[in-house]
């Protein structure tokens, strides 16, 4: 067996780190201040009451409560309308 790769054909042989994204805290869970709800890629859920936004788009609770999801439309820029899904700390 090699023992190294052979030369100039290692293009596709790194991965990068697992970014763990996906819901954290469900429907009915206890969040306390600070603590990460939904870790996503854009705005897939949207922050509601006394829930906050980070530069990554990672939602996370302002204060103690359970979290809920409602749904909630949303009109884009050039009239479509989507569906989204809200989330809430009360």
């Amino acid at each position: 067996m090699a023992h190294k790769t052979a030369g100039g054909t290692d293009k596709n042989l790194t991965d990068s780190n697992p970014k763990y994204l996906g819901v954290k805290l469900y429907a009915g869970e206890k969040a306390k201040p600070g603590s990460v709800i939904v870790r996503q890629r854009g705005t897939r859920f949207i922050a509601g009451k006394n829930v906050g936004m980070g530069k990554d788009h990672t939602l996370f609770s302002l204060s103690e409560g359970k979290v809920s999801y409602s749904n909630k439309r949303k009109t884009h820029f050039d009239g479509k309308i989507v569906i989204r899904k809200l989330v809430n700390v009360s």
